[in-house]
């Protein structure tokens, strides 16, 4: 199952690769040429499908958990300065996603959006200190019946050159369902109250849909 925002590049991709194969059978004589080049776009093309893959994780959403956004590993977790929407000290975690991880991000909480917004900027390395604040990003925030407000921010990283974000302010969103999708690497970070429980730790892999970030007992 593939997300529907790489339907087009991957009919592209599908199309070059047929194409190059038809080409290099036709025109290249020496055989071994021929079959390094067809292997060589059949692997870019498993790895452009492998990118938009997007695993049904369907859940029955839970108002007492929030669960991982996205897929990746978590980097860090620590009291930082939230200087957006929250302007004062929250608990951030955020897990970066490799390239070759899924990168579908998905509601971790049911709730009302509060805030959505869209950033232009750099695309430094998605783990670099600043690419919070400097880098391609959008803002969102849910209130949690439970948490209150959670907010996440997605960003682009030195391969991500669009972001997509489905959240609309003033509407209710179901935990579980997609919000966006960060195309080609980047990272997902989430704000919490000071003082909440994280149960992920650093280093850890994340899946989305299903990694519980923080729960109430």
């Amino acid at each position: 199952m593939f997300h529907k925002e790489g339907g087009k590049i991957i009919l592209i991709a599908t199309s070059v690769t047929v194409l190059i194969y038809l080409f290099s059978h036709k025109f290249i004589t020496i055989s071994w040429l021929e079959k390094t080049i067809q292997i060589l776009t059949l692997v870019f093309l498993i790895l452009i499908l492998q990118f938009f893959r997007n695993p049904n994780r369907q859940i029955r959403p839970n108002d007492k958990v929030v669960l991982a956004p996205v897929d990746g590993k978590v980097v860090v977790i620590e009291e930082v300065y939230e200087e957006e929407y929250f302007k004062d000290k929250r608990l951030q975690v955020s897990i970066f996603m490799s390239p070759i991880n899924v990168h579908v991000t998905r509601y971790c909480v049911s709730g009302k959006i509060k805030f959505s917004k869209y950033h232009p900027g750099k695309y430094l390395v998605a783990w670099h200190p600043k690419a919070s604040t400097e880098n391609e990003r959008t803002t969102v925030v849910i209130e949690s019946p439970e948490f209150g407000e959670i907010l996440y921010r997605q960003i682009a990283g030195a391969l991500a050159r669009r972001i997509v974000n489905y959240a609309v302010e003033g509407t209710y969103v179901k935990q579980g369902d997609d919000a966006g999708f960060i195309k080609f690497g980047s990272r997902v970070d989430m704000f919490f109250p000071l003082g909440t429980k994280i149960d992920v730790q650093l280093q850890q892999n994340a899946a989305g849909n299903q990694t519980i970030i923080t729960q109430k007992a």
